[in-house]
């Protein structure tokens, strides 16, 4: 099972901009998140289209099944 965290962020002119982890560690809690994600925000490194993330939108852990049927 294959699990992806996605970070949702808004940015200052209120788009909405997912940022995503392929195998987030197990032990991950909702205040550590968020702490990262304050920080992510604070550091202004990511911008799209000149705007950069302002507020945290929501986090989310997907996890899907694979089932491989022709692997060549």
């Amino acid at each position: 099972m294959a699990k992806t965290l996605q970070l949702i962020f808004t940015t200052a002119t209120g788009k909405k901009v997912t940022l995503t982890a392929d195998e987030p560690r197990a032990d991950l809690t909702a205040q550590s998140v968020e702490a990262a994600m304050q920080e992510i925000i604070a550091s202004g490194v990511f911008e799209v289209d000149g705007a950069p993330l302002a507020a945290i939108a929501g986090t989310r852990i997907v996890e899907r099944n694979v089932t491989e049927l022709v692997n060549a």
